[in-house]
């Protein structure tokens, strides 16, 4: 755990430049303790120890205004930069480096059972307020405008924007099919 930690923290470092040392990170970055608390709880869950695990994520929650549910997977670094309001659901999938702005929601859209969060893959910047809601796939290396609301997959590379999002960017070095 302390080798993600240090993974995590060196990617916040490379991408926001406002903080000063690792240090800084470590103690004062609310996305960072809500993604080492969502470790702990993600361990429990794993452990079929529900209550528990729930627990402590609504402990992190409290302190750093960040909801990761205890079932949802994040397979690498993930940057919450600022933090405040973001919802990620139980069967929400983050890939590797992957950066998410305050007031973002990975959600549902319904009471439909199963896989119901979304896939993000890797490489993906998630702008302030944007929602993506389903079980949809955001391919790698896509970027998602502030306040975007997301109901469809994402081809890799692509830019969206809007509400419904709407690709404006495609991949110069690859025509992108989709259903936009």
């Amino acid at each position: 755990m302390i080798k993600k930690i240090n993974e995590t923290i060196d990617f916040i470092m490379k991408n926001d430049p406002a903080p000063k040392s690792k240090l800084e990170v470590l103690l004062l970055y609310p996305g960072l303790h809500a993604v080492i608390g969502h470790r702990i709880s993600n361990f429990l869950y794993k452990k079929k120890l529900f209550f528990s695990a729930r627990l402590v994520s609504q402990v992190f929650r409290f302190f750093t205004n960040i909801e990761i549910h205890p079932g949802a997977q994040i397979n690498g670094t993930l940057f919450i930069d600022h933090g405040a309001g973001i919802v990620i659901g139980e069967t929400a999938v983050i890939g590797n480096e992957v950066t998410i702005y305050h007031g973002v929601t990975l959600g549902g859209t319904g009471k439909e059972t199963g896989k119901r969060h979304p896939t993000v893959k890797d490489g993906v910047v998630i702008g302030a307020g944007a929602k993506l809601l389903g079980s949809i796939e955001i391919g790698n290396n896509v970027k998602i405008g502030a306040n975007s609301v997301v109901l469809k997959d994402i081809p890799d590379g692509c830019t969206v924007v809007g509400t419904e999002a709407r690709i404006v960017k495609r991949p110069a070095s690859e025509k992108v099919l989709c259903n936009y």
